[in-house]
């Protein structure tokens, strides 16, 4: 029982493989982007372990908490229990905070509960979420948000017009109806000819019944006014709708400081407490490193028994790299990688062991400064007597690895396999994509590309900034430096967030359903329907799952879902279409023996061969295989995508079409990257130069540093450590830049 064993597992694109991992060791999995790392670990060992433990609870248990579905595997034995540490965001909401996540909050309320003066109450009432405690000018969110009238309604149109400019309160909509059938409005009048006690009857109105309501009003509703059911809908609950309409919201309300608290989200009675001058607002405002200095420098032999686990909680903090963050930092901003590093500290001093800990990259987001630190947190869970499994690209960390699992060769349906297993020395030794990675030699570009003209950044102040003033040469690749929360961020998105041709890139998901998938995404899903239109004589609509060619059983889904009131919902494949989403005359219709689920199911290299005589289908594909998707299938829907794929799937857009004359902005491009995919991405990048575009590269990888044309460098440390410019130029000078973090991974990384 000391290893981990796998038999035949075959989840995604995995070949049948078994292998074993050995216990109470750190084994790191390595392999191309697509080569089935995640499919191994995730979705084979993760998935099994979470579904068997969640096996142990009662169905009543079972039912709140996530379902698994039993992976593609023959058998696992030895099996510990896993606690997963993914990239995925904390997410939650505005009432969800750095302090409040880590649980440092609630011990910062009890010591101002304890030595704070004047004494205003236990430690609840410094909640915010407290009704005691919270302001009741904002509801302790700290900011107070608006409905623009201009934004939500067209006063030039009736309410049959569309005069409610909100998707979800369309005439023809549930809601809409809630005003069209009311009779108390002339619902051919426009709204700018209303009188003012109209308009206050149709946005102010509190929930009332109707006297002699119309037929048609449903019996049991209640009229609302459009401003309270807005806001009772859409800003005062977290829901699916809030997500679905989030650009809507954005553009019908804005959001400005509470007057009353100014941002403190307290009541005014609760700030009156205070330590050493800070009431407890302002102690969150601080960063990491400096609420440390500040518990420090309280000496209170009443409250010892509560500032030494905070100090220790706060060094927790800023050990792992994050002590340029504030406790007040809502947790929806943070990154992935910010969002792995809480989550794994909240392992740091647990006594529990014999656990099997999965890390999904924990260099993402990480300057190789910070990486050791890193290093030395997985160590520490393995000395614990853990398994520690970890995903991961960067050599610094799958340098520390007892041992190593490589799959490939390649991506998607050419990887799958297991290509090495041994140490790290051997891993040096071998002929695999890593191996020969890992050994490459690394030189600055030897002729880097030179400027005349540049894009000026002048006294940029912006957060941690201290007055900086920087220049980016045009049609050039500049890569922007320095340690987490140095202020690489703030000065580009500062600087260039304002320019008319800046194009931001990033990792954020796009907004999408299981209903969407890469093609549609493209915009070429039309294209392939109207080319089996074409081909087989059915009409178009029959070829979307989402319209009339969806199966009549599933609805184009695939799967059945039946609710259970207690047991969990038990999901299966839908026997009428066999998962592929189509009426079963859909599927008969084929172009040289491939049905439009065969398309779908197709990587993107098998579809470019398939769909070569079809430009418009062809072209967008090509850009696509050019960022290193070529392992993905056409039907893989977006919401399964991780960030550096979605980040690449929106670089693709840009690629089918000749752009000119824009600066493009990427934020960490290399994440999810192996060694070997980065040339492919710095191929995208010099197409966008050629075509006489600017980009700009906020990275910590240091391969993609040797490729800058320039490189601008940000530091020397953190938050109020950092925000200076300590270099710009051509990468050579970076070297003897004495100050520099950077320059000393740098020097270190091209004489390895």
């Amino acid at each position: 029982m000391t290893t981990i064993r796998i038999h035949g597992a075959k989840q995604n694109n995995l070949k049948d493989i078994s292998v074993d991992i050995p216990k109470h060791k750190i084994t790191v999995f390595t392999g191309r982007s697509g080569s089935g790392k995640s499919s191994l670990v995730f979705n084979t060992i993760a998935a099994e372990s979470e579904r068997l433990l969640n096996e142990t609870y009662s169905t009543y248990i079972q039912h709140q908490l996530t379902q698994y579905s039993k992976p593609k595997v023959d058998l696992i034995e030895h099996l510990p229990v896993a606690m997963i540490i993914n990239q995925k965001r904390l997410g939650g909401n505005s009432r969800s905070t750095v302090g409040t996540i880590s649980d440092i909050y609630a011990s910062v309320r009890l010591l101002w509960s304890r030595i704070g003066e004047p004494f205003v109450g236990y430690s609840d009432i410094f909640s915010f979420n407290n009704p005691r405690g919270m302001c009741d000018t904002c509801s302790g969110l700290g900011y107070v948000e608006d409905i623009d009238l201009n934004e939500l309604l067209d006063f030039n149109k009736s309410l049959n017009e569309d005069a409610i400019r909100f998707p979800s309160f369309r005439p023809d909509s549930w809601r809409g109806k809630r005003y069209l059938y009311t009779g108390l409005f002339d619902n051919d009048k426009k709204l700018k000819d209303y009188t003012q006690e109209e308009l206050d009857t149709l946005l102010y109105t509190k929930p009332t019944k109707l006297k002699n309501p119309p037929d048609n009003w449903p019996k049991t509703a209640k009229f609302e006014g459009l401003i309270h059911r807005f806001r009772r809908s859409f800003l005062l609950n977290d829901n699916f709708e809030k997500n679905k309409f989030r650009e809507a919201i954005d553009r019908v309300v804005t959001s400005k400081e509470c007057p009353k608290c100014h941002g403190k989200r307290l009541h005014p009675d609760i700030l009156k407490c205070k330590i050493n001058g800070f009431d407890i607002a302002d102690f969150t405002q601080l960063s990491i490193d400096e609420a440390l200095d500040f518990i420090k420098n309280i000496h209170s032999d009443k409250a010892r028994v509560i500032i030494e686990p905070l100090q220790q909680q706060l060094k927790s903090l800023s050990y792992i790299g994050l002590n340029y963050l504030t406790l007040s930092r809502e947790t929806t901003t943070l990154s992935g990688g910010e969002s792995q590093r809480i989550k794994l500290i909240r392992h740091l001093n647990s006594p529990l062991s014999d656990l099997v800990y999965i890390i999904d990259e924990p260099s993402v987001g990480l300057h190789p400064d910070d990486i050791q630190r890193i290093n030395e947190i997985i160590q520490s869970l393995k000395d614990k007597g853990n398994t520690v499994l970890v995903v991961e690209h960067d050599p610094d960390v799958i340098r520390i690895a007892d041992h190593v699992i490589d799959l490939g060769p390649l991506a998607g349906k050419n990887g799958g396999e297991i290509t090495f297993t041994g140490s790290y020395n051997a891993l040096l030794k071998s002929t695999t994509s890593t191996g020969v990675a890992l050994r490459r030699m690394h030189n600055l570009k030897s002729q880097p590309r030179e400027s005349q003209d540049f894009i000026k950044l002048s006294n940029i102040s912006r957060n941690n900034l201290k007055n900086i003033s920087t220049q980016i040469p045009e049609q050039a690749m500049t890569v922007v430096t320095g340690v987490a929360g140095s202020g690489k961020s703030s000065l580009i998105h500062e600087g260039l967030g304002q320019l008319q041709d800046t194009i931001f890139i990033d990792q954020k998901p796009v907004h999408a359903s299981s209903r969407s998938n890469l093609l549609t995404y493209l915009n070429i899903f039309d294209e392939v329907r109207s080319y089996f239109s074409e081909e087989t004589g059915l009409k178009k609509s029959m070829f979307s799952y989402n319209s009339e060619g969806a199966c009549p059983e599933c609805h184009g889904k695939g799967i059945l879902k039946t609710e259970l009131a207690f047991m969990p919902d038990f999901t299966q494949t839908c026997d009428v279409c066999n998962g592929l989403r189509y009426k079963p005359e859909v599927l008969e219709a084929k172009i040289a023996g491939y049905s439009i689920a065969d398309i779908l199911a197709l990587t993107v290299d098998e579809a470019i061969e398939f769909f070569h005589s079809k430009q418009n289908i062809s072209i967008p594909l090509n850009a696509l295989k050019s960022t290193g998707l070529n392992y993905m299938t056409l039907g893989q829907t977006l919401n399964t995508l991780s960030g550096g794929e979605v980040q690449r799937v929106k670089l693709s857009k840009y690629l089918t079409r000749t752009v000119n004359n824009h600066t493009f902005v990427f934020d960490e491009p290399t994440t999810g990257l192996h060694e070997d995919d980065i040339p492919i991405l710095l191929d995208c990048f010099n197409q966008l130069i050629d075509d006489s575009n600017t980009v700009v590269v906020i990275e910590h990888n240091l391969t993609m540093m040797t490729h800058a044309d320039w490189i601008i460098d940000i530091g020397p440390y953190a938050g109020g450590q950092g925000g200076q410019l300590l270099y710009e130029g051509q990468p050579k000078g970076l070297l003897d830049t004495k100050d520099s973090v950077t320059a000393k991974h740098l020097t270190r990384y091209l004489n390895d």
